[in-house]
């Protein structure tokens, strides 16, 4: 379990970080937007994609403290 979520956090933060550095090419979402049409926008994808690897990320370091076996 340790393994394994220590290879999702790293995964996350890595795919966190450069999903936000992708999603800052583009110009930000328009406000008043509902979530369809910012899907729709390339930073939208970007950003859900970072908010994703984020998830990624926090169920890795939830799985580091779980212990070895059961």
């Amino acid at each position: 379990m340790r393994r394994f979520g220590g290879l999702a956090l790293l995964l996350g933060l890595i795919g966190y970080f450069y999903c936000s550095s992708e999603k800052g090419k583009y110009g930000a979402v328009p406000d008043g937007m509902s979530i369809g049409q910012t899907l729709q926008h390339p930073a939208g994808k970007w950003e859900l994609r970072a908010y994703g690897c984020a998830v990624l990320a926090a169920f890795g370091g939830l799985m580091l403290m779980f212990p070895q076996g059961r």
